[in-house]
């Protein structure tokens, strides 16, 4: 066990070095990352010999000896300007596009985009053959070859057969799972959705090369004290900024939403086709509205799912801006009392007799675990149940209320009679096992990805401490239980690397080739309804369709209308009338929902497309930044 420091290191590696020391963690080796030119990309002995005619429809290349998860598969794939596609994850197809890292030098290095899909059951030459749709799950730095591999039979079902189902995981962000949600003060800089990631698509958004240096450097944030709070974290972003510029300058500005849009389009032509057809959650929605601004003649179907406000998302991110994100989050809760009371006892395991003795019930527990935290220790891991760690179990469930309210409701009956365990499973990660000396391979975890792109897309976050400490004390006062949390999205930023952002930040206003698609919910975690209807102003023709349920995306509670208006847009080009509103075809209580409709109800077309939605509206989250 030891430590090589070369003299030539900065002053940020060595101190990064000396922790990983000082922690046990033996000797750490740093290396560059270097953007990859096509012409210098690795070569696989098993699969060097592809000639130019194994394109884009070419029968899949199977590749031996891997499980049936394809979790090796990326490795042994040669990212090529045409797709070749290889057996991968059972019954799907995987490939890797190679694009250019800066569209202003094409011919310079270039970035490789990874793809899985669920091909069509037609052929290409089939009049019935309608191409390929692109997803993305959110972010930014969610995974749509995650998506896809797990969920595609399902959106099949949705959309049929006659789509190419694919999806990508953009440059920069690879593998990203959200595994938990660190909340509190003193995690300031970590009150983040934890992604993790490798390098399926590069470059890789990585700032610490080993796994172990990353996690000395989030254990410095999670041991320190609440009275840091966001001065700590104002210099944990300056260190973090210092990393990036030296560790990732070559490629850094390139890892944003316009080259993930353009990359979109080489991903369709790559397909043999001239215009998009997408489907976009939540930060799905920015990118899809930075496709269509820049775009706007080169979209066949575009649809915007939990819409986000891309003006706000471009801008600096100020205390207005951060604070409207917060609007409805206690309307989406109030929503959890209301049901757990329609429910019943029954029903709902948190139940009393109003609503408001309900949340009343809650905030005991708040009072109760912020004199007297709980320590717990499972099979994965060992910590405490705090204020903070608690209420960020509470907040994560509001995205997703068909998936998670009755868990959640059963977690806080149980806290309430000792048992924390399954509230602290919310949010559990397993402890870290070090591979001494290594570092970071193809397929290792990364989680930098997130910062990346948001840090990288908008405009400049101000860099002085005071703006940090103002800006958390204004989020505190705007949200007692959610301001802190929501707080870091700003602060995190502010020691990002400063260069010449030439990439596009807007305008969002174009007349498309085709009407756009935008979906928002009446109750979300951010306000969704209003954001999809300014939104809506700036994309002639385009059509807003409300859900009326709780959640972020059309996901988060199942709904046939819903369901059955997004199909019809893909397959037969048709949007709603002005002003339609889907309700709920699911409930997160299941006496509740047992009672909504059942299948002698519905046709067996119908019933199958329900069925698949409420697949989707179990297992879907959209990934996010908080």
């Amino acid at each position: 066990m030891g430590m090589m420091v070369d003299r030539g290191r900065s002053w940020v590696e060595i101190v990064t070095l000396t922790l990983g020391a000082l922690a046990g963690f033996g000797h750490v080796t740093l290396l560059p990352l270097p953007v990859v030119a096509a012409s210098d990309l690795p070569v696989d002995p098993g699969i060097s010999g592809l000639s130019e005619e194994q394109h884009v429809f070419k029968r899949p290349h199977p590749i031996n000896g891997f499980g049936p998860e394809g979790e090796h598969v990326w490795e042994k794939i040669t990212p090529t300007k045409d797709l070749v596609w290889y057996d991968c994850y059972s019954t799907r197809q995987c490939a890797r596009l190679l694009v250019p890292l800066d569209y202003s030098d094409e011919n310079g290095s270039q970035a490789a985009i990874a793809l899985v899909r669920v091909p069509s059951t037609y052929p290409t030459s089939s009049p019935e053959y309608r191409g390929p749709v692109l997803f993305n799950p959110g972010g930014p730095g969610g995974s749509g070859v995650d998506m896809i591999a797990r969920s595609g039979d399902a959106f099949v079902k949705i959309l049929g057969s006659q789509f190419d189902i694919i999806g990508f995981d953009p440059r920069g962000k690879s593998e990203f799972k959200p595994l938990s949600i660190v909340m509190s003060s003193h995690y300031l800089l970590l009150v983040t959705v934890v992604f993790l990631g490798i390098a399926r698509s590069t470059p890789k958004a990585q700032i610490f090369p080993t796994q172990a240096e990353r996690e000395v450097w989030e254990a410095d944030a999670r041991s320190l004290g609440q009275v840091s709070g966001a001065v700590h974290a104002w210099a944990r972003s300056q260190i973090t900024g210092k990393l990036v510029l030296e560790r990732t300058s070559d490629f850094m500005k390139h890892i944003n939403t316009e080259n993930t849009a353009r990359d979109m389009l080489r991903i369709v032509e790559a397909h043999g086709r001239s215009k998009l057809q997408y489907w976009g959650f939540s930060y799905g929605t920015i990118l899809g509205a930075t496709y269509a601004s820049i775009l706007p003649d080169k979209i066949e179907r575009l649809i915007m799912d939990g819409v986000a406000d891309a003006e706000d998302y471009f801008a600096c991110r100020s205390i207005a801006v951060w604070s409207n994100n917060l609007r409805d989050t206690d309307k989406t809760m109030q929503s959890f009392y209301d049901g757990c009371y329609s429910a019943g006892p029954s029903g709902c395991p948190f139940y009393a007799s109003s609503p408001a003795l309900i949340q009343q019930r809650l905030q005991a527990l708040y009072n109760s675990i912020s004199k007297k935290p709980v320590p717990i220790a499972t099979d994965k891991s060992y910590g405490t149940l705090d204020i903070d760690r608690l209420k960020g179990a509470v907040f994560t469930s509001l995205y997703s209320p068909y998936a998670k309210f009755h868990t959640l409701a059963q977690s806080l009956a149980d806290l309430e009679l000792g048992n924390a365990t399954a509230i602290y499973q919310v949010l559990e990660t397993p402890t870290f096992a070090c591979q001494c000396g290594s570092e970071t391979s193809f397929s290792a975890s990364v989680n930098e990805g997130t910062l990346f792109v948001a840090c990288t897309d908008g405009k400049p976050v101000p860099s002085d401490v005071e703006f940090s400490r103002k800006h958390y004390d204004d989020m505190s006062r705007s949200s007692r239980d959610w301001g802190r949390l929501w707080s870091t999205g700003a602060i995190r930023c502010s020691g990002w690397p400063q260069f010449n952002r030439t990439h596009f930040q807007g305008p969002f206003v174009t007349n498309t080739s085709f009407p756009i698609l935008l979906i928002g919910n009446t109750a979300d975690r951010v306000p969704i309804v209003p954001r999809a209807q300014k939104m809506s102003k700036g994309f002639k023709n385009s059509m807003v369709l409300t859900q009326d349920t709780p959640g972020h995306s059309s996901f988060a509670m199942p709904s046939l209308c819903t369901i059955q208006y997004i199909r019809d847009y893909f397959v037969e080009g048709s949007v709603p009338a002005i002003g339609t509103v889907c309700a709920a075809t699911g409930s997160p209580w299941p006496r509740v929902e047992a009672e909504m409709i059942t299948q002698e109800k519905l046709s067996k077309k119908d019933w199958e497309l329900l069925q698949a939605t409420r697949e989707l509206s179990r297992i879907f989250e959209v990934p996010r930044m908080l």
